[in-house]
């Protein structure tokens, strides 16, 4: 029914209208009687509890940032059966990002591409959310996606991610650090060990005592993901995500013309399955048994989540499958993953 709906409406609407409008009904069904309905609709992962960053997540599967910018649909999130929920992007200044459009569907790959550029109310209106959830007792994980402002120059990049971790490390069930995103001109580069070591060392202090996580690129070299994984062991961080967006375009069946036209920015969903799991190899090869290690790029099945876990993650997001499986998702893969 929802593939009908999204061929014949969905697709049809602005890719960033589309997804306010779903978000729209995402923060319905997380106020009563709808969240009740959404859970006996979807039910939870029963049975399929994982213990990761010293929490205990319902399901393996939850959502990716990017989703829930500014964590205003954690409730309904967690009703349609995500067992975690990664908020943000968020900065410490409040940004509008990058110029529209600038969101592409590329619907023979099951792909999107984004250039979003952090767009977010900033950490004070984050920290204000978090609490009110705080208050509601949520039934899903809350991660938290920290990213540089675009206004702060690289060379003060690091005091601007303490800034937000100051803000939300208290607020967050663990806090990621976001160096991977193409959208934001110099963020990648924070990536090279040299200047990423410094960065996570000053948020990990500011985040006390809440489990640290850095998100890394999938188009770093072999041997660049596993410097940057024996790092974070290194500087003490709890895990790794693995992996954002990319900027390649290769291998894709959607016409050129369509993907030139969608221009830079980063592209997610099923082109990403492979090298996603591939550096999802490369990092468990070099980190401890016990260290976190969350996938995400590519994921749309429960067959995809159980070979994700079968190759070591600790924990498997998704987030552009979303758009093509329709509300019922985190259900049909917390089914695939019941029926083994």
């Amino acid at each position: 029914m929802y593939s009908l709906l999204f061929r014949l409406v969905l697709s049809r609407l602005d890719p960033e209208f589309a997804h306010h409008a779903g978000m729209l009904v995402v923060r319905v069904l997380g106020v009563p009687p709808f969240s009740w309905i959404a859970r006996a609709f979807t039910r939870s992962g029963e049975g399929q509890q994982v213990s990761a960053l010293g929490l205990t997540f319902p399901t393996p599967f939850g959502v990716a940032a990017g989703f829930d910018k500014n964590a205003v649909g954690v409730r309904g999130l967690a009703a349609l059966g995500f067992g975690h929920v990664e908020v943000g992007t968020i900065t410490a200044r409040p940004q509008p990002g990058n110029p529209k459009p600038r969101l592409f569907r590329l619907m023979p790959d099951r792909a999107i591409v984004n250039r979003m550029g952090f767009n977010n109310a900033g950490a004070e209106a984050a920290e204000k959310r978090l609490w009110a959830l705080r208050r509601r007792r949520p039934t899903a994980v809350i991660g938290v996606n920290i990213g540089k402002s675009r206004a702060v120059a690289v060379e003060d990049a690091v005091a601007d991610y303490v800034l937000s971790a100051s803000r939300l490390a208290p607020l967050a069930d663990y806090l990621a650090v976001n160096v991977s995103s193409p959208n934001t001109p110099g963020l990648r580069g924070l990536q090279a060990v040299e200047t990423l070591a410094p960065l996570l060392r000053a948020v990990r202090e500011a985040a006390g005592t809440t489990p640290l996580l850095v998100k890394i690129a999938p188009d770093l070299p072999d041997e660049e993901v596993g410097a940057i994984a024996r790092l974070a062991v290194a500087e003490g961080l709890s895990g790794i995500i693995a992996t954002n967006t990319t900027i390649s375009r290769d291998g894709l069946s959607t016409d050129p013309a369509v993907v030139a036209a969608a221009g830079d920015g980063g592209l997610s969903g099923a082109p990403l399955r492979e090298r996603s799991l591939a550096v999802l190899r490369l990092v468990r090869d070099a980190v401890p048994a016990d260290f976190c290690v969350i996938s995400v790029g590519g994921v749309e099945t429960g067959a995809d989540v159980r070979e994700r876990l079968d190759a070591g993650a600790t924990l498997v997001q998704g987030y552009t499958a979303f758009l093509y499986r329709g509300p019922f998702w985190a259900r049909q893969i917390n089914a695939g993953l019941r029926r083994g």
